[in-house]
């Protein structure tokens, strides 16, 4: 849904007090309360396809007290003012994903530490983990509360026109689309040139020549059409990344119990959803995006520890410099999972 900018400015300049009581007449402003989920991916995106689900079951478990309206692909605000626009009460929450909270919780990217965490035995350890109950503490010091850890991707495909990058030495020289500091350390150590940028402005970044080779998840390759502007693509399970859905604490403790409890509950389905049922890259999703005019491949496992051991040494090492003595703790954590 798209809307104008003087609706928009009247949306956000809502105090939270009148969203939350207001119970205005007619059957489209019928609800109780109003939870506005602002995120960056667009309606194709399988976590924004997520959310609308969540927003239905959401709808049917308050019996229509409480109504969710999605502003996608980044039409409220843009992917690093979400966290602020949360915690500062404009908005009731937002899905961030979990690696561009970058400087402001370095901690946060211990999941896309390349091929540490990628099976679907670890992702389900990891929801209700030491770990990630040290990482919603994280969150909630900025501000925010924690109510989902939604998988965006627990792979990744590198994207590129004049060569497959399929070994280390392929990416010499690339000027690639980078994801923050830390995972970026992992590219410059196989010699190319990171340019971090949320996934909204790569297809664009590729158009253009700004960047020449891409990295986003196996589906957002396909979302995205990144096949439109890339010709080849290797994919295989290097990252695990959440989309974390987070609310204002203050408009988060106001509602009553039954309804907290129903928000919750949807946003634990929408979590299960979110898991695959199996390890590797699904064979679908190379199709799909061969059949678009990529040529896409998925790593063997030999080849993904040829990647692991050039990557992980210096993306390990940065971690630990940003967060330590807690980034420790969470490795250690992880470990046991």
């Amino acid at each position: 849904m798209k809307f104008s900018t003087l609706t928009r400015r009247h949306l956000l300049s809502l105090p939270m007090s009148v969203l939350l009581s207001a119970c205005l007449a007619g059957p489209a402003l019928a609800a109780d309360y109003t939870m506005r989920i602002s995120h960056q991916f667009p309606p194709t995106h399988h976590t924004a396809k997520n959310l609308e689900q969540f927003a239905q079951e959401v709808k049917q478990a308050t019996k229509g007290r409480v109504e969710v309206q999605n502003f996608g692909a980044a039409q409220l605000f843009k992917p690093n003012q979400n966290h602020p626009a949360v915690a500062s009460g404009k908005l009731e929450a937002a899905a961030i994903l979990s690696f561009q909270w970058g400087g402001t919780i370095p901690e946060m990217s211990v999941t896309i530490i390349p091929y540490l965490m990628t099976s679907v035995a670890k992702q389900k350890a990891f929801i209700k983990s030491d770990a990630a109950r040290l990482l919603d503490a994280k969150m909630a010091e900025k501000g925010v509360t924690n109510i989902a850890w939604m998988v965006d991707t627990n792979d990744g495909i590198f994207t590129s026109n004049g060569k497959a990058l399929v070994v280390p030495a392929d990416f010499a020289g690339q000027k690639i689309r980078g994801l923050n500091k830390l995972f970026d350390e992992g590219l410059i150590a196989m010699g190319a040139s990171p340019s971090p940028m949320p996934g909204s402005e790569v297809y664009q970044a590729l158009q253009t020549g700004v960047i020449n080779a891409g990295f986003t998840g196996v589906e957002a390759a396909d979302s995205r059409k990144f096949y439109e502007v890339q010709k080849f693509g290797v994919a295989s399970n290097i990252i695990l990344a959440f989309d974390n859905l987070v609310v204002n604490p203050a408009w988060w403790k106001q509602l009553p119990a039954d309804l907290r409890n129903a928000i919750q509950q949807a946003a634990d389905r929408a979590v299960a959803r979110s898991i695959r049922k199996s390890d590797g890259i699904p064979p679908e999703n190379i199709k799909v995006l061969n059949d678009k005019g990529m040529q896409a491949v998925a790593l063997t496992k030999a080849q993904e520890k040829v990647m692991a051991d050039a990557m992980q040494p210096a993306v390990k090492k940065e971690f630990l410099r940003q967060t330590a003595p807690d980034g420790v703790k969470l490795l250690q954590a992880l470990d046991k999972l």
